[in-house]
């Protein structure tokens, strides 16, 4: 399986984190927005310059700057591993 930061992923792209690299106020900013491990999240689409992309996870859509981004690790989904 491949683990890939989550501004990797592509539109409509599926996927679990597996860890969260950010530390201090960020990494606790992005904690308290849901983004934990184990946590499945859906790229649902990106601002027209890439920054900023839009996920959902929990049936809300959260907006993340790509630098902020760049710090949490997912795990895709089995079929876009293939």
């Amino acid at each position: 399986m491949t683990d890939i930061p989550l501004r990797k992923m592509a539109s409509r792209q599926k996927g679990v984190i597996v860890r969260v690299d950010a530390q201090g106020e960020l990494g606790r900013r992005i904690r308290d927005m849901g983004l934990v491990p184990g946590t499945t999240v859906e790229v649902q689409g990106r601002a027209p310059l890439k920054d900023p992309v839009a996920v959902r996870i929990r049936d809300c859509t959260l907006t993340l700057r790509n630098n902020e981004a760049d710090q949490i690790l997912i795990q895709l989904e089995d079929k876009w591993n293939e």
